[in-house]
């Protein structure tokens, strides 16, 4: 057996999340139903992280095992060749068995995408998140910054979270504006369900000045749901890249210079995000 590990990027505008469900469209079964043509037997891809329904990715990981020999380049054409056009394979690399896109990891990077201007965009709908009251970023920014650390995420997490602990690492965020467009992007060892997203509505109740640059680190404080901000839209977020160590020998993104040099004590399984 040989195991491949495969970059995915994909729209999930048009899926119901990354995991295969019955009668609904996914990109786990698109992405397995063009392997398994390439392969020409079935194939079962295990990702880095689950994405919910219209929720994107630019850089999410799988790996598979098959028993028949293809050249590297037949699993990025022939696989790409059988997907959608909202799903591509961007690099492809031979990894060793102990290898698992999940749980080798050691950070996750996201990104939020808020466009923030009087009008909707008639192209961007469903690639961003729209806010029309003006975002101040420089103070989202300072209040996120109450987020890094190890923390009880509680306040922000969703009702329905498997996750048994509600500890998690966030290594840094960011807020800033490019133009028309504010973005949070952040970094963890992992993240609880809609943890990104509940994060997100907080900082943009607090951007439009509806909320005390504080409330993130009261809602830490308090731990309890019913008191954060709405879930923002799937549409602004996308799982932007996935850390792993040195030794397995993947390209680093440069946000993750930013990781402390001992982040495999961090390690932790990822449950959905989105």
């Amino acid at each position: 057996m040989v195991r491949i590990a495969l970059g995915v990027e994909y729209d999930g505008s048009g899926f119901a999340g990354w995991q295969w469900q019955p009668n609904r469209r996914s990109v786990q079964a698109e992405l397995e139903k063009a392997l398994s043509k390439v392969a020409n037997h079935p194939v079962t891809v295990i990702c880095a992280g689950r994405t919910d329904a219209g929720v994107h990715a630019l850089e999410q990981v799988v790996h598979f095992d098959v028993n028949v020999e293809r050249d590297l380049h037949a699993w990025l054409l022939g696989g790409n060749s059988n997907l959608p056009d909202e799903i591509r394979i961007t690099w492809v690399k031979q990894v060793v068995d102990d290898f698992h896109a999940r749980y080798s990891a050691i950070a996750r990077l996201y990104r939020y995408m808020i466009l923030n201007r009087p009008v909707k965009s008639a192209i961007l709908g469903k690639q961003t998140t729209w806010c029309y009251h003006p975002l101040d970023a420089d103070v989202m920014n300072k209040a996120a910054q109450h987020l890094v650390g190890n923390h009880d995420f509680t306040s922000f997490r969703a009702q329905g979270c498997q996750s048994k602990s509600p500890f998690r690492i966030v290594h840094f965020v960011e807020v800033y504006r490019e133009g028309e467009k504010v973005i949070i992007q952040i970094c963890a060892n992992a993240f609880l369900h809609h943890m990104v997203r509940n994060i997100a509505g907080v900082l943009m109740d607090i951007g439009i000045g509806k909320q005390a640059e504080d409330w993130t680190l009261a809602l830490l404080v308090a731990k309890k749901r019913e008191l954060g901000g709405a879930t923002a839209p799937p549409s602004g977020l996308y799982l932007e890249s996935v850390y792993y160590p040195p030794c397995y020998g993947f390209t680093k993104h440069p946000a993750f210079n930013r990781l402390p040099g001992d982040t495999k004590r961090f390690d932790s399984p990822l449950v959905n995000v989105g």
